[in-house]
This record gives structure tokens, C-alpha cells and sequence, in this order.
């Protein structure tokens, strides 16, 4: 091989290097491919905005979806009589923002729907609102002792729906990837 031949094929490998990781990232992305971006919570297509339902929490007070510093809004749906799934449930997305640490106070609890008497010490950290106009009825389940949730972005933007019976160690793993 001639030294000409030689710095050619050199600088071909060399291209290739930087060509062939690039090329097999076009090609997995265009066949859907993409890593890390799977969550265990459902999108919510087409994306909705949240700040025009009103959520009254009580008196004249009504849920401010934009709050004064970015925090997300995690929505709790009961479907008909919460009983012990429900709450246990319950606790569990608590104990999910428990574990953002020092970052929990990013995440703000919303309940909607009349809390059964024994949730009380369950709920305590939770913001109870009602939806008198069922702006969230798509959401909530039907089945009894269940509860859904739906993850609310900062500017109010809806981003992931739970449907009753999810995993709430998923959840965390959700709220821990977009809560940093």
C-alpha cells in the first residue's frame, strides 16, 4: 500500500469513527427508538392546559395552577368510595414525594373529591379541592376503592395521567426524573 493509499484509509477510518454513531442514532430514532424517555405514566395527547379549570379548595379560594415559584402539581382522583386500596395508594404517592428529598417542596398534592373520614392522617400534606364542573371526569376512575392521577407541569400544562391501579414506585420514578 502506498503511503497516498494509506493516509486515505486512515482518514476514512477516522471518519467513520464519528459517522457510524451518528448514522445508527438517525436510524434508531427513525424506526421510534429513542432510550430514556420511557415513563410509566400515560401522555396526555394532545397536551392541555389546566389553567382554566377552577378547582375551589374552600371559602373563596381556588387552586392557582401557576404558582408564585415553579413547583408541578400532582392531581389525586378517587373513584367512588376510597376505601383501603385507595388510601393505600394514597399514601404511597405521599411517600413518593417524600423521596425527592430536599426537592419535595417542587411537588405540591392536589386531592379532588370528598376525602373519606379515615384519610385524614393520610392526607394531612394534601391541598383538598372539589370539580364542580367535571373538568377532570376523563380522568377519574370508575371503579370503586381505585384513584387515578394526573402529573401537572409548573405553567399548568398537563403531562402524564395515571389510570387507577398504577404502579406508585413508577410514579416516583417519573416525579425523579422531572423533578430535579
Amino acid at each position: 500500500m502506498t503511503p497516498h493509499n494509506r493516509r486515505r484509509v486512515q482518514l476514512i477510518l477516522l471518519l467513520s469513527v464519528f459517522a457510524v454513531p451518528a448514522l445508527l442514532a438517525l436510524a434508531l430514532g427513525q424506526l421510534g427508538w429513542q432510550p430514556g424517555t420511557r415513563s410509566f405514566g400515560e401522555p396526555i395527547l394532545p397536551q392541555r392546559s389546566f389553567t382554566d379549570i377552577r378547582i375551589p379548595l374552600g371559602g373563596d379560594t381556588v387552586w392557582a395552577w401557576r404558582d408564585v415559584e415553579p413547583r408541578m402539581t400532582l392531581i389525586a382522583l378517587p373513584g367512588p368510595a376510597c376505601a383501603q386500596a385507595c388510601l393505600r395508594t394514597l399514601a404511597m404517592m405521599r411517600n413518593a414525594r417524600v423521596t425527592l428529598n430536599q426537592h419535595m417542596d417542587r411537588l405540591r398534592l392536589l386531592y379532588v373529591g370528598t376525602p373519606p373520614p379515615v384519610a385524614e392522617r393520610i392526607i394531612h400534606d394534601w391541598a383538598i379541592g372539589s370539580d364542580p364542573a367535571g373538568a377532570l371526569a376523563a380522568f377519574r376512575p370508575s371503579q370503586p376503592d381505585s384513584v387515578a392521577a394526573v402529573l401537572v407541569e409548573s405553567n399548568g400544562t398537563a403531562l402524564l395521567h395515571y389510570p387507577a391501579g398504577f404502579d406508585p414506585s413508577g410514579l416516583r420514578k417519573d416525579l425523579k426524573k422531572v423533578i430535579r
